[in-house]
């Protein structure tokens, strides 16, 4: 039978997972870590070192030979690549790739006696890519926000924000304006994989165009009014908005024993793939990715905006729209919470919530070591309620997994509530930190079998390209592995801190991680 090929293009790795539906396994998986297997691009947490801690781009080239060297590994585990009938993906999203002249005649002519970093690299307009770790578009921002109001939230789904493709355009096209003029395609870091895989121009899908504030969402095309203002001449360097089969598969990657020309599905952007992914693309049951980033997302019922201009509308690739309110401050924040108390993995994600009680006594810490963009918060600082720098290492932890949960809900509110939790991300497998979840939301929280929902969603939108239904593939590759449930005696201890939490956000903190009111 049939193999399918999803490939997630994260932000400081790429995976790629073979499934076969009509088996309901996943044959093989391999994956890339671009900081231990790709040093050379340096970009070891998936960005270039900058002087200024609000600029983060990437080496598109990174992603390039990350491509080649993820299929050569799948190829490696013995996995017939062959029977491969269709591949899908997705990129983190946000990210632009900016191309010169040269790029339509290099991917046509791609050969497979060179590495695809080596064809492309003189396709470049611009050698460096702004990741959504970017916050360096402020000024951009209040410009789009003072032309277009409410409109701009009201059609394009979100307001203007720092990370978001367009205020980055419009930053390239100010301050590189002879760049930007070599510039004749823009494409996001989803639709430019997608691109070399077929060897000509892809599509951007509304899941992954929506994050850009460019994109209507009330025609699925790019609003010309928009576009014009962002940048000169920008709707021309855009890709068409489309969705399904992008095109044949080039010749070039049957080096890696795929057949030319099988359908290579339109790309998406990772939060919509990871809604495919987990079996939450019909609405109903809410979605926490805990990764770089933590993030919940939803599929809507029907069309809302944040009306606090936190939350976003994206398209869902499984039809309709789906909503997300992201939280730079992750599980890199997490980590560093766990170094600087000394703790071990097992005392972070166990012990530490055993020595302690839901609600901490009421101490909370926001670990914002870098600029927040839920709420836009562009100076970090570690914001806390108490001396967070004296407390025990338990108290410091509890501290930061329940203030980031409820950080979680108190900006989910706009979206609705949910009785069930798909958690997903590395941070998932931690018993403390979905207790927590569970206790804070009142909701089930759900383990899935498949730990890499973007790459399980990039292959099941393969399959559906090429027939078969999203409601089969989620009974075979979304099962529920594991369910905490919500402890009904701490309701009430977190809805008194949801106010704490706003208060904390908004106010600032009396103690810092130094002791001092840095934040």
């Amino acid at each position: 039978m049939a193999f399918y090929l999803g490939i997630d293009s994260s932000t400081q790795s790429m995976k790629g997972l073979v499934i076969d539906p009509a088996a309901g396994n996943v044959v093989s998986s391999a994956s890339v870590n671009f900081n231990a297997d790709l040093p050379q691009y340096k970009c070891p947490d998936g960005a270039l070192a900058h002087a200024d801690p609000l600029v983060k781009h990437a080496d598109p080239l990174m992603w390039l030979a990350a491509l080649d060297l993820l299929l050569a590994r799948l190829k490696a585990t013995g996995v017939e690549m062959g029977r491969i009938a269709a591949i899908g993906g997705d990129g983190q999203q946000h990210g632009s790739v900016y191309l010169n002249g040269r790029f339509a005649q290099a991917l046509s002519g791609l050969n497979p006696s060179n590495s695809l970093a080596e064809q492309l690299s003189g396709a470049l307009a611009r050698p460096t890519s702004p990741i959504w770790m970017d916050s360096s578009t402020s000024a951009e921002c209040r410009e789009l926000d003072a032309r277009f109001g409410a409109r701009l939230q009201a059609d394009t789904g979100s307001p203007a924000i720092e990370r978001f493709t367009g205020p980055q355009i419009r930053k390239y096209a100010k301050t590189e304006p002879e760049r930007y003029a070599q510039t004749e395609r823009i494409h996001l870091v989803s639709s430019f994989l997608c691109s070399v895989l077929i060897g000509r121009d892809a599509p951007i899908d509304s899941g992954d165009g929506a994050g850009m504030n460019l994109l209507n969402l009330s025609t699925l095309a790019w609003d010309a009014e928009i576009a014009a203002f962002t940048a000169p001449g920008l709707a021309a360097k855009l890709p068409r908005v489309g969705s399904g089969v992008a095109g044949g598969l080039h010749a070039y990657f049957a080096k890696y024993g795929l057949r030319p020309d099988i359908p290579v599905a339109v790309w998406t952007g990772d939060n919509p793939a990871s809604l495919v992914g987990t079996g939450a693309w019909n609405a109903g049951v809410a979605v926490v990715s805990l990764g770089t980033s933590d993030t919940f997302f939803a599929a809507l019922d029907a069309f809302r905006t944040d009306p606090e201009g936190c939350g976003h509308v994206f398209g869902n690739p499984a039809g309709g729209f789906m909503s997300l309110a992201c939280f730079k401050n992750g599980s890199l924040a997490r980590d560093r919470v766990r170094q600087e108390a000394g703790a071990s993995w097992e005392f972070f994600d166990k012990t530490a919530f055993e020595l302690t009680s839901a609600g901490n006594g009421g101490r909370l810490a926001l670990p914002w070591f870098v600029p927040e963009i839920t709420p836009p918060v562009l100076t970090p600082g570690l914001r806390a309620n108490f001396d967070f720098a004296a407390a025990a290492p338990e108290i410091r932890i509890r501290a930061a997994v329940e203030a980031q949960a409820l950080a979680l809900r108190s900006h989910a509110l706009w979206i609705g509530s949910f009785d069930t939790i798909r958690v997903t991300g590395g941070a998932s497998k931690s018993p403390g930190i979905r207790q927590t979840l569970a206790d804070v939301f009142q909701a089930r929280v759900e383990s899935i079998a498949v730990a890499d929902s973007a790459a399980l969603g990039g292959a099941m939108l393969a399959a559906h390209a090429d027939g078969v239904p999203f409601g089969k593939m989620t009974e075979a590759f979304s099962p529920v592995t594991a369910v905490c449930d919500p402890r009904a005696d701490y309701a009430a201890t977190y809805d008194r801190l949801l106010p704490v939490i706003r208060e904390l956000e908004t106010s600032g903190c009396p103690y810092a991680a130094s002791g001092s009111r840095n934040c």
